[in-house]
């Protein structure tokens, strides 16, 4: 991603950076991440984070262990900035579903950051 790490991280990990791309509206609350879609409301609980590394969330409906993860790895020989996103889907199709969804949030990850 053509970034830097700092306005990365912002992206994923504020609820104003979210809403820039993720959903239509986000707003946080103890630790609750609260994800609004033009039909859907869905909450989140932010498990762990590192400020310009990573940060982990649990779907509130979703089994204990499953998480969404976005970690963000920087090349220190050519200053790259990679973007990778852990998620968890219970079958092939449900996996290939996700897939095209996350390929469509970080387009619009990219086109929000100007990358």
């Amino acid at each position: 991603m053509k970034s830097s790490v700092k306005i990365l991280y912002n992206s994923l990990a504020t609820p104003s950076g979210l809403s820039e791309w993720f959903a239509n509206d986000v707003n946080i609350r103890d630790g609750i991440y609260t994800f609004e879609w033009e039909y859907s409301t869905q909450s989140a609980e932010l498990l762990t984070k590192k400020p310009n590394e990573y940060i982990k969330f649990r779907w509130e409906d979703y089994d204990d262990d499953t998480y969404f993860e976005f970690r963000i790895q920087l090349d220190e020989l050519t200053g790259d900035v990679s973007l990778i996103v852990t998620d968890f889907a219970e079958d092939e199709d449900d996996m290939e579903e996700s897939k095209l969804l996350w390929e469509r949030q970080i387009g619009d990850l990219m086109h929000s950051i100007g990358s």
